[in-house]
């Protein structure tokens, strides 16, 4: 028996061994690697297929959140200028009040300067011609208060000026 020539146990023990192992590939091994290919396929196809889901809902949220944040400038501008408006009427009214009781006060200062430039010439009056007389008396040498008193020399004095 040569190699041109088998034996024909070999050929046989061969083949049934062939046979065996193909068909537990067939049946056994190809089935379960279709199933893993399968499986990677799927998740594969479903990972691309959730990504651009997840991709589109966030480009959804992303629309969104820039709406919001475009409505939420605009009220807080809308709110800036609310409170410039507010600031600068508040502003004026202060303006205005102060200028109230600044001119209350200097109509009350020229009111009580009035009463004391009255106060003063009374008192001038008073004080200036008992002086004079005082003095009046001293150079003649007698007192003249009752001169001054009966004549009323110093009221004419003044009404003259």
């Amino acid at each position: 028996m040569g190699p041109l020539e088998p034996d024909p146990t070999e050929i046989i023990v061969g083949l049934i061994c062939f046979f065996l192992i193909f068909g537990i590939l067939g049946r056994i091994i190809l089935p379960r690697l279709e199933q893993t290919l399968a499986r990677r396929e799927d998740a594969i196809e479903g990972g691309a297929e959730r990504a651009r889901a997840a991709m589109a809902e966030a480009e959804d949220t992303y629309t969104a959140y820039r709406q919001e944040l475009a409505a939420a400038q605009h009220e807080a501008a809308r709110i800036r200028q609310a409170a410039a408006e507010e600031g600068a009427a508040l502003i004026t009214a202060a303006r205005e009040q102060g200028q109230r009781e600044r001119e209350e006060l200097v109509a009350a200062a020229h009111a009580q300067i009035a009463v004391d430039q009255a106060l003063a010439a009374i008192t001038l009056r008073e004080n200036v011609g008992g002086l004079a007389t005082d003095l009046a008396g001293r150079i003649i040498g007698e007192p003249l208060d009752a001169f001054a008193a009966q004549r009323g020399s110093v009221e004419r004095f003044f009404a003259d000026r």
